[in-house]
This record gives structure tokens, C-alpha cells and sequence, in this order.
């Protein structure tokens, strides 16, 4: 048997006296435990007991490798994000600007044109970005629903990548050049393409990640013994932290293919800045088609949406203003509590049977509170480079020396790809060597604060900015630049990267974990509606965001991230004691679920047994 993890060696402490090293079947270890009996093998024939936070302190700690098949999903989710960049960061040119003067491609030449094709024009080309983004940010619903209740994740994304293929296709034909130059003919393929591309979307991101943490082997922290006659605590937060943090890795690097897709554009043409994205794509298929035999897939549950406003319903009854205050509001509808009320059919008319147990009821507490807990990732994205159009207006004040001024957001994606591994193979490690590692609500918080201190920079930068103008509270729009460097705009999205690197990839993690089986994608894609609630809020202080009042969205989002920092480590302090209970309800009930299983089974073999004992004393008398 090959070892699949890979050990660390902090928190090393050598076995007690009491831990046996032998290979049977009666290792103390596993004395008093709860033991999930399916994880069971050649040198661990119990099972595997369930870890407790103590057991890091006798045993070494190590996480596990991720599956080969873990990696391949890794690739897919880099192909689709890099595609998507590289297509949607040269879109807006394409359909506003005209094709520059002698050139069939789109591509310039000479150096004072821009690159084009259609020429409809800034509303137009606003408004089917608009319908772009909108449809992402929406559309995903639908895709983890679909995927939760009906078709199963793999399903999803395979049936999602599909449609991106004819999606890509639809945008190169849009951009041949025989195409662009008869005008209208181009917007047929091109508003297809954009509805193609919002559905494939729809299907991959809230899914991907899903799947992906499904490849992990354990529900939760185990002692397992190796080869060497050695238990190992398996720290499944270290290593669905480590899965987390090379997935976010992926996508940001895959956001670098929108510069050669830029550069194509503009020295060649159109047709080649949408063919790179397409050649990109088709790793994706070639990905889930080496993994598509290998890859674990999740059984569909059904759609629990239904089932949530029966529970719902049921717990709106009795006095629920008082439970809500004494914090049972849920228990009201477990079958037990209904049952001791006399209670025994959800629906008295149709005398249908109770058809949730306890542990559903948990779960989809669980899911309403996490829908909650999403809502505080909006004020990150205003602060985490969300006033976009205030920061390129910022940039075009200062002095670029011919940098583009919307060339400097692309320091957000390198200060990520440079930053999560540090996180990763150094920083963590060392903090939890050291037993100082923070826990996950800390590391939001420590994300939301340097994703605030981002706007507080912007807002000094912008005090500056009209301090050192010539046109003073009016640099936007001023002829001569102020002197001060356009570089300092980098420090802005350096640290909203970095907030990124701690809270993004931790609240995917705590969405995962808490989410039920049933409902992990449709969570998933709720995090991700966030985004539009963000674009609504820019888009309603729009109007604030010029001169002279450039400095105050700013400062203003910079208080509005602390105050949601504070207010999230207040809520949630004790988030890491509610995550291990649920775990360890959830293993109870899924343990008590399996002995009425295999009572009903063993019923059913007596009868059977009995059945034919009677049937063969029959025969012998005739």
C-alpha cells in the first residue's frame, strides 16, 4: 500500500504508551470513538475513528494528496477561466469601436487608432456586457439547482462545457473578417454567443468547486494508521484548505490569457484574439474526458427547496417569535418534537407522512444561516477593487509615462498567483507549527480589514491626487497630470488581492463544509449572487464618483468594510465549536440511519429464513 499523504511534521509527537502498533483489528486508539467503518482497510480493519482537536496534539498531523483526478478539475476550472477573460476583456471594443480605417480584421495600424469591429457604440456595447454579467451572476441559481436535484454535478459541468465549445465557435465566426465587414451579420453569432457562454457559465462555477472538494475521501478529521505502524491525525481543514487555496491559484492565473488576447486584437485581428480562448477552451473538454471514468460523482438528492418551506411552514406555527428569541426555532419541526405534540403527518389533509428527519431540519438551518453569511462578501468586492471606474480615473491624474491606466488592475491576479503559495507552503505551516494558526473566522477577518485598508489608500491617494493638481478638486478632468506616480495604484490592488488570498478562499471552505449534500451548489451559487448586489450598490453611487467628491466613496467603503469585519467576528466567534457539532450530529444520525438499516435488513433475512424453514417442514411431512 502506497502512501498517499504527504506528513508534516509539526505537531510530531511520538505514540504514547497506550497507542498500540500492532495491525489488528483492536487498536486502542479506536477505544470510545465513533468509527466510520466504510473508510475501513488492509491495516485499519475497524475503521477509522473520528479525530478530536486533542488528537492533534499526540499524533503527527498530516493532510492529504489530492487525487489525480483533483488535479485534472484544477485544469478545467484554469482552461474555462482563462477562456472566459481572454474573451470578455477584449468584448467591449469589439462591438463599440468601428473597424479602424483599412483594416478588415480589426486590428490597427498605426499607432493613434484603437481596435474595433462593429462600431455600435458605448450603449450598445454597455448594454450587452450588462446582459453578460447579469446572466452570470444570476444564471448560476439555476446551474446548482439543476445540478443538486436533478443531473449531479459532473453532469453539469460536462453539459456546461459542451455549450461552451458552440459558444466559442459562435464568437470566432462573429470575428471573421468576412463577417465584421457586412456589419449586421456579425450581431447574430455574437448575441448568441454571449447567452451560449452566460449558460455554460451558469453550469461550471457553481459546480466546479463542488466537485472538486468531493474528491476529498474524508468527512472529517480521522486517525489512520500507515505502513510504517504510525496514526496520523488527517487534518481535513489543512488539506480542503490546501485543495481551496491551488483551485483560487488556477483561476487567477488563467485571467493572464486576457493580455495575449489583447495583443492579438490589436496586431493581428479579432479572429485570432477570439481563437485563443477557443484553442484554451478545449482543454476543458480534454480534461473532464481523461477524468470522466476516475472522477467521483455525488448521487442527486432531489431538490430540498420544497422541502424547506414545509419545514418552514412548520415552524411558523406555536409562537415562533419566542423560539426565535430562545434560539429553538428549528427544533419545533423535528419529527421527534412533533410527534410528542401529537403531530404525526406534515400535512393533516392529505395525512402525508412526516418526510424529513432531524438531521434534514439541521441542514437546512444550516443553509438559511449561510445564505446570511454570504451577504457580508459584499462590502469585500466594494473594497476589493469594486470602484473600478473611480480607480482608472484616479490613474489617468497621475503621471503613467504611457502605461495604459487600466493596465495596473492586472496587479490584482499577480499579487494572488505570487501569494497564495507563500500562504500555502510557508506562512500556514510555520503558524501552525507553532500552534498560532488562525482559525477560520479570524482569517475573514484578517481578509475583510486589509481588503478595507485598500479604499483607505485609494482615498489618500485621491487626497493627494487634488492636492498636487494644477486643476486642484478637479484632476480628473485636467490637461496636465498631477506629480505623483500612477504606480502607487498598484499598492491598491495589491491589497485587495491579498485580503482575497484569506477570506476568499476561506469562506468557499466554510460554504462547502456547512452546506448539505443536497444543496452545496445552489449555496454556492448564492455566494456568487452577491456579486450583482455589489454591481447595484456601484451603480447607485455612480453619480458621486467625479470630481470633486472622488475621495468619499472611497473612504466611505473603507468604513463600511470594518464595520462588516467587526460585525462578521462578532457573530460568527464561535463558528469553529458550531462547525464541529454539526459534524458530530451529523455523523450520529448517519450512523443511526445505517443500524435501523441494518435492523430492517436483518428483519427481512429472518423472514425470509423463516419463510423457508416453513416451506421445506411443509414438504417433508407431505
Amino acid at each position: 500500500m502506497e502512501k498517499e499523504d504527504r506528513i508534516y511534521k509539526e505537531n510530531s509527537i511520538p505514540l504514547t504508551d497506550d497507542v498500540s502498533v500492532s495491525y489488528s483489528g483492536s487498536d486502542s486508539h479506536l477505544n470510545d470513538r465513533v468509527i466510520i467503518s466504510e473508510y475501513a482497510d488492509d491495516l485499519n480493519l475497524q475503521g477509522l475513528a473520528i479525530a478530536t482537536e486533542a488528537d492533534k496534539h499526540i499524533y503527527p498531523v498530516t493532510k492529504v494528496k489530492p487525487h489525480w483526478a483533483a488535479m485534472f478539475i484544477m485544469i478545467v476550472e484554469f482552461a474555462e477561466r482563462g477562456s472566459y477573460f481572454a474573451l470578455t476583456g477584449v468584448l467591449t471594443n469589439f462591438i463599440m469601436r468601428p473597424l479602424p480605417v483599412g483594416s478588415t480584421t480589426g486590428r490597427i495600424l498605426n499607432e493613434n487608432q484603437n481596435a474595433g469591429a462593429l462600431g455600435l457604440g458605448a450603449r450598445d456595447a454597455n448594454a450587452l456586457t450588462t446582459l453578460m454579467s447579469f446572466l452570470g451572476y444570476t444564471l448560476p441559481l439555476f446551474g446548482g439547482w439543476l445540478a443538486d436535484s436533478k443531473i449531479g454535478r459532473f453532469k453539469a459541468v460536462w453539459y456546461g462545457a459542451v455549450i461552451g465549445v458552440v459558444s466559442h465557435v459562435l464568437f470566432v465566426i462573429a470575428a471573421l473578417p468576412s463577417v465584421i465587414s457586412s456589419g449586421q451579420k456579425a450581431l447574430a453569432p455574437l448575441i448568441i454567443g454571449i447567452l451560449t457562454l452566460s449558460f455554460c457559465a451558469a453550469l461550471i462555477k457553481p459546480n466546479l468547486f463542488p466537485l472538486l472538494l468531493y474528491q476529498y475521501p474524508y468527512r472529517t478529521n480521522v486517525l489512520k494508521r500507515y505502513p510504517d505502524g504510525q496514526v496520523y491525525f488527517i487534518d481535513r481543514d489543512r488539506s480542503i484548505e490546501s485543495l481551496t487555496l491551488i483551485y483560487y491559484w488556477c483561476v487567477n492565473i488563467g485571467a493572464f490569457l486576457q493580455l495575449a488576447s489583447s495583443y492579438a486584437a490589436k496586431d493581428v485581428g479579432y479572429w485570432l484574439a477570439f481563437l485563443i480562448p477557443a484553442i484554451m477552451y478545449m482543454l476543458v473538454i480534454v480534461a473532464i474526458a481523461v477524468i470522466h471514468k476516475s472522477v467521483k460523482k455525488e448521487i442527486p438528492q432531489g431538490s430540498i427547496l420544497s422541502k424547506v418551506c414545509k419545514v418552514f411552514w412548520v415552524n411558523l406555527h406555536g409562537n415562533p417569535i419566542k423560539r426565535i428569541w430562545k434560539g429553538e426555532f428549528w427544533s419545533y419541526a423535528y419529527p421527534q418534537e412533533m410527534f410528542a405534540r401529537g403531530e404525526i403527518y406534515e400535512n393533516k389533509k392529505l395525512q402525508s407522512p412526516i418526510s424529513w428527519t432531524k438531521q434534514d431540519v439541521l441542514d437546512y438551518k444550516s443553509c438559511i444561516l449561510q445564505s446570511a453569511m454570504c451577504l457580508y462578501w459584499i462590502p469585500f468586492t466594494l473594497n476589493d477593487g469594486g470602484l473600478a471606474t473611480a480607480l482608472n480615473s484616479q490613474a489617468g491624474a497621475m503621471v503613467t509615462k504611457n502605461v495604459p491606466n487600466d493596465l495596473f488592475n492586472n496587479f490584482n491576479q499577480v499579487t494572488i498567483v505570487v501569494f497564495l503559495p507563500i500562504l500555502d507552503y510557508i506562512v500556514y505551516p510555520f503558524l501552525t507549527k507553532h500552534k498560532v494558526m488562525p482559525n477560520k473566522v479570524i482569517r475573514c477577518f484578517i481578509g475583510f480589514i486589509i481588503g478595507s485598508l485598500a479604499s483607505v489608500v485609494a482615498a489618500i491617494l485621491q487626497y493627494r491626487v487634488y492636492s498636487l493638481s494644477e486643476c486642484g478638486w478637479y484632476a480628473s478632468t485636467c490637461d496636465v497630470k498631477a506629480p505623483i506616480t500612477a504606480w502607487y495604484e498598484v499598492i491598491i490592488y495589491a491589497l485587495g488581492a491579498i485580503g482575497e488570498c484569506f477570506c476568499a478562499t476561506t469562506i468557499n471552505e466554510i460554504l462547502y463544509n456547512r452546506a448539505p449534500e443536497s444543496a452545496k451548489g445552489l449555496v454556492m451559487s448564492l455566494y456568487m449572487l452577491t456579486n450583482a448586489f455589489a454591481s447595484a450598490i456601484i451603480e447607485g453611487i455612480g453619480p458621486a464618483m467625479v470630481d470633486p467628491y472622488l475621495i468619499w466613496p472611497n473612504a466611505a467603503m473603507a468604513c463600511l468594510g470594518v464595520f462588516f469585519a467587526f460585525v462578521f467576528l462578532w457573530r460568527y466567534w464561535n463558528l469553529e465549536s458550531i462547525i464541529l457539532h454539526e459534524n458530530e450530529e451529523r455523523e450520529q444520525e448517519r450512523k443511526r440511519l445505517n443500524n435501523e438499516a441494518d435492523g430492517i435488513t436483518s428483519v427481512a433475512s429472518c423472514s425470509n429464513e423463516l419463510r423457508s424453514t416453513k416451506s421445506i417442514s411443509f414438504k417433508a411431512i407431505v
